[in-house]
């Protein structure tokens, strides 16, 4: 991945999230366990399942053939369907405390996207719940610093994205001497990258269609 990657980072950013999602959970009723989220077929329990079992996967070293395929997915969600929602709250601050070590000594930064996505799903459950700022929060800025190694290394399309309140352009997606241009907040940056509703949203793009942004869902 990144010859610049923080091997730190991803762990700072799963602890920054643990530290705002947890409490939140813990607050809400059993019945908002049961909304729907963005994730299709998936309710707020099935996020929270699907992110728990994926980070106890990192922690216990478990990558069979076929991990985290939208099979093993479901496989995750379903052997987890007897469990009280609080002991699934319980194995994802875990997995948000222990899983960053772990992430930082795989080779080349392998597993940094595994602490992405954990962070893009706790912002479907705050927007399931209702709650403002759903992808944005502390955990922002160390999103922004890994997004540039995540989308290299995943040949992201090129994009150079000029994100309210900051001087620098950051620089996403493949090499190419005429990236695509964003311009506007970074968490709209963050669902369109993501494949999620930007719907009401003020930005420009040019350069690219929305859908040619899509590198992780």
């Amino acid at each position: 991945m990144d010859t610049r990657r923080d091997p730190e980072l991803p762990g700072l950013l799963l602890r920054t999230e643990r530290d705002a999602l947890i409490p939140l959970l813990r607050s809400r009723p059993g019945g908002d366990f049961a909304i729907g989220t963005c994730c299709t077929g998936w309710t707020v329990r099935d996020v929270l399942a699907h992110c728990s079992a994926a980070l106890m996967r990192v922690v216990e070293g478990r990558f069979e053939k076929g991990v985290f395929s939208p099979e093993s997915n479901d496989r995750d969600i379903a052997e987890r369907a007897d469990w009280p929602d609080g002991r699934i709250v319980d194995e994802l601050e875990r997995g948000m405390t222990e899983a960053g070590p772990v992430i930082a000594a795989a080779g080349h930064g392998k597993l940094d996207v595994i602490a992405f996505g954990e962070w893009v799903h706790a912002g479907d459950v705050r927007e399931a719940f209702g709650e403002p700022g759903a992808y944005e929060g502390d955990g922002l800025p160390h999103v922004l610093a890994l997004l540039g190694g995540l989308t290299r290394a995943s040949g992201a399309h090129p994009l150079l994205a000029r994100l309210d309140g900051h001087d620098t352009p950051f620089v996403l997606g493949a090499d190419s001497p005429e990236p695509a241009v964003y311009t506007g907040a970074a968490a709209t940056l963050v669902r369109l990258l993501t494949g999620r509703a930007v719907t009401g949203a003020r930005y420009e793009l040019t350069g690219a269609e929305e859908a040619d942004l899509v590198f992780l869902t």
